[in-house]
């Protein structure tokens, strides 16, 4: 079996934001604006989800279209895992903030334990591929209660949620190339925290004015967002064909 998993380029990065935008005003759109609730929401991108990640496991080789698939699939879900622990069970912001990064955690223990390294450039067996999209799912989780934490709980606002994880991310990016931080650990905790900067700018984009937003909707936002990611992934699929075809001869 071939690497599952892309190169990281900053198209992959564009992508990865995009998706988890994605992810946050999608479940939004269905669940609340559809009127479809989050338990039907959920058991529905659920199943999607599960029917995604099958084809993705039975694939010899990275394939774009059936990779961003199970992503954007994967951030709607993690999205809605964190907004029924919320909404529906009153969970408070900051204690799904800590369940999830606890959870995230041990998922990370006992990859590296199991397997020695926690490459994604090393997806090259079952097990190692299932410990790469729990770890992406809890990290979607993580990410959209610390997103929440930071803009509603605190009552900071999603223009400075953006601002500050933004500014996370910048920080890692320079521990990473001007002070050779840990290129595993760098792209990770870049991984992370690109999740909350994506539902923050999700929620930016999508939430009326009165809360905070710029009054686009769930709709428009969703729409936009998820007509860039295709228009992409059709580029990435022409690309690995491409690469492909040149390795064929």
């Amino acid at each position: 079996m071939l690497n599952k998993v892309p190169e990281v380029t900053i198209y992959f990065w564009i992508v990865k934001v995009l998706a988890t935008t994605v992810g946050e005003t999608g479940a939004d759109l269905l669940s609340t604006t559809l009127n479809w609730g989050l338990s039907v929401t959920t058991w529905f991108m659920s199943t999607l989800l599960i029917a995604s990640l099958v084809l993705q496991f039975r694939a010899r080789r990275y394939t774009p279209s059936l990779y961003w698939t199970a992503v954007v699939l994967i951030s709607v879900v993690g999205t809605l895992f964190t907004d029924n622990l919320v909404d529906n069970f009153g969970v408070p912001l900051w204690v799904t903030t800590a369940l999830f990064a606890v959870a995230l955690a041990g998922t990370f223990a006992v990859w590296f334990a199991r397997e020695r390294t926690l490459s994604i450039h090393t997806i090259l067996t079952r097990r190692r591929e299932s410990f790469y999209w729990l770890t992406i799912l809890f990290t979607f989780a993580l990410g959209t209660a610390a997103g929440d934490l930071i803009s509603e709980g605190l009552q900071l606002g999603y223009a400075l949620a953006v601002g500050v994880f933004a500014g996370l991310i910048a920080l890692v990016a320079v521990a990473h190339y001007v002070f050779t931080f840990n290129v595993v650990l760098s792209f990770w905790l870049a991984y992370i925290l690109t999740r909350p900067l994506g539902a923050s700018v999700g929620n930016l984009l999508s939430q009326a004015h009165g809360d905070g937003g710029l009054g686009l909707g769930t709709i428009g936002t969703s729409l936009l967002f998820l007509a860039v990611i295709v228009a992409v992934v059709i580029s990435f699929t022409r690309s690995e064909r491409r690469s492909r075809l040149l390795m064929a001869r």
